[in-house]
């Protein structure tokens, strides 16, 4: 009886073991989950923002106050959707104008906010909480 149930055992054994698949699983990098997770939306927005750091009166504003407008555009393309999509919104409803100081400073606090967060290192004059 023993020999008949490991018989059938071994038996049902071979028969599953030919329909298993076999699995790779591979380490993906981070420039694919974030251009995957980017949206159209967001796109958009980044490049609204990107439109107003390439002015040349918002550029020498940066350049006054000590903020490389490449490095500025660098990391308008690491916000995320929503945090781009909140500075677009705030640009769209800043004055025309006199409104540029207030987007420009709105730019400086978030360089000022990853620099305090230690992501960056661009102003001397900050201590990073990592």
């Amino acid at each position: 009886m023993a020999k008949r149930f490991l018989s059938a055992f071994l038996a049902a054994s071979l028969l599953f073991t030919g329909s298993m698949q076999a699995v790779q699983a591979a380490m993906i990098g981070t420039e694919q989950v974030a251009e995957s997770t980017i949206s159209a939306k967001g796109a958009q927005d980044r490049a609204k923002i990107v439109d107003m750091l390439s002015r040349d009166e918002v550029q020498s504003e940066l350049v006054k106050r000590g903020i490389d407008p490449v490095e500025a555009k660098s990391r308008v393309a690491a916000l995320t959707d929503d945090e781009a999509s909140n500075m677009a919104s705030q640009l769209d409803k800043a004055p025309a104008g006199g409104g540029i100081i207030g987007a420009i400073v709105l730019v400086f606090f978030v360089l000022l906010l990853t620099d305090i967060l230690g992501f960056t290192k661009i102003f001397p004059f900050t201590r990073s909480v990592r």
